[in-house]
């Protein structure tokens, strides 16, 4: 005959129970309470009023969204929903369940401080030993915008759309000057009709002011970048007496184009090409992570599809970090970093850069392989220098970390973590949800490291 135990949801527990008694001692959600109850939150706890219903304490929040960005949970609503079901979730709220307005509230309010947070977590790492600059490596990857593609409006597309709205509204007129109106379709309103149009007509004018402004502001760097040129170009002809070969650079066009567009639900995120091919509405996540630990060092989001504009940005970003941290000596980045003036600025900041300066082939040759080392050119210029160094065998071994080191903390945060979507609007809402994204994976992975020490 079977054997079962008997299944009893009736009778209540003899003693009270605790929370801290289900959870098993080596745990992620005792790590980050133990670690944020070690972080300073003095600006947090400062800026409330004392005054009203009590709040939750911030250390109960931030474990909360910690905890939740570290397991692929974050959603508000999903978050406070996991104060009821996980036994984790229960221990970090201490058995309180904050409403999801709460919890998304906090986020947005407090996006500035977690940036200092942020800091303070690789100070723990390096106390623990785990975290050591030296060699850092940079990349960036595409992350979607919490936007539709198709809510993108180009400037061509919107005159269309003026042009049919104003359109109808003059005919709405008409009709509504008209004695007879027996023709109108059944519940149809004009003031209502007028009024939805008339608030179209102004978020497309908007959207043309948006881009209007934005060709401005490109017109005036690409004027820049073309005077600089001529000017170059005519010192050559004062220096050599020749006229240089090839067509001079065109001059820059004026205005928006037709294809210039705006997205209505995040006009501050652009269409970007995705790897694999196609588009999609995303923000540029910039990553500086230390080589050997894996842990985010500095961080950034950006607008531009291109990297090379966002390496000096976050060369300042690694200098501005605590001295206490150690110095950067090296950095590795993929051929999408390289420029004369980036090489420079690296060797200006005393860090030795190591960018490829094109496509590195999967397998190379053998004869390449085997070639003996060039010798070292005389006097040479930065990048002469960085070229050299790239077909050392020393050059070579550095280099290779760049492929195992940010691109494995982009795949845990896309695919372990889930994070392949922005929650919140607005280039400093998603830089501030990306430090907060990327403090959670360094938790997560001290968590890890600890463990293995």
């Amino acid at each position: 005959m079977a054997n079962f135990r008997p299944i009893d949801r009736d009778t209540d527990f003899l003693m009270p129970p605790s929370v801290d008694e289900w959870l098993p001692e080596r745990h992620l959600a005792r790590f980050v309470v133990e670690v944020i109850a070690g972080l300073d939150l003095r600006a947090m706890v400062g800026s409330y009023r004392g005054c009203g219903q009590a709040s939750y304490h911030p250390a109960t929040l931030l474990g909360i969204l910690v905890y939740g960005y570290a397991t692929g949970v974050f959603s508000s609503r999903k978050l406070e929903r996991a104060t009821y079901d996980s036994v984790a979730f229960r221990f970090i709220a201490a058995n309180e369940h904050p409403d999801h307005d709460t919890i998304a509230a906090f986020r947005r309010r407090f996006l500035k401080q977690i940036e200092k947070l942020f800091v303070q977590v690789l100070m723990l790492a390096r106390e623990m030993g785990v975290l050591k600059m030296g060699t850092v490596a940079l990349d960036g990857t595409k992350i979607n915008a919490n936007a539709s593609r198709h809510s993108a409006l180009s400037y061509e597309h919107a005159g269309k759309i003026e042009a049919q709205l104003q359109a109808e509204v003059a005919e709405l007129m008409a009709r509504a000057e008209a004695a007879d109106q027996a023709d109108l379709p059944d519940g149809m309103s004009i003031p209502e009709e007028l009024a939805r149009r008339e608030q179209r007509l102004a978020e497309i004018a908007r959207a043309r002011a948006i881009i209007e402004a934005r060709a401005k502001e490109r017109h005036a760097r690409e004027q820049a970048e073309y005077d600089a040129k001529m000017a170059a170009r005519e010192a050559k002809i004062a220096a050599t007496g020749k006229k240089p070969g090839g067509k001079p650079p065109a001059p820059p066009v004026e205005g928006p184009g037709p294809t210039d567009q705006v997205n209505l639900t995040d006009e501050e995120s652009r269409i970007m090409p995705m790897p694999g091919g196609g588009f999609k509405q995303c923000y540029n996540a910039q990553a500086a992570v230390a080589a050997g630990s894996l842990l985010v060092v500095a961080n950034d989001v950006v607008q531009a599809t291109n990297d090379k504009q966002q390496l000096q940005p976050m060369l300042g970003r690694l200098g501005a970090l605590p001295e206490e941290l150690g110095d950067v000596e090296t950095l590795l980045a993929d051929t999408g970093y390289f420029s004369a003036a980036n090489v420079e600025a690296c060797v200006a900041a005393e860090v030795d850069p190591l960018i490829a300066m094109g496509r590195q082939p999967h397998y190379p040759p053998l004869a390449e392989r085997l070639a003996p080392v060039p010798p070292s050119p005389e006097n040479p210029t930065p990048v002469e220098a960085m070229a050299h160094r790239l077909k050392t065998p020393e050059g070579k071994e550095l280099y290779a970390l760049r492929k195992q080191t940010p691109e494995p903390v982009f795949g845990i945060i896309k695919s372990a973590l889930g994070f392949r979507q922005f929650l919140l609007r607005g280039l400093d809402n998603v830089r501030g949800e990306w430090n907060l994204v990327t403090m959670a994976y360094n938790m997560k992975r001290l968590f890890v490291l600890a463990a293995a020490s």
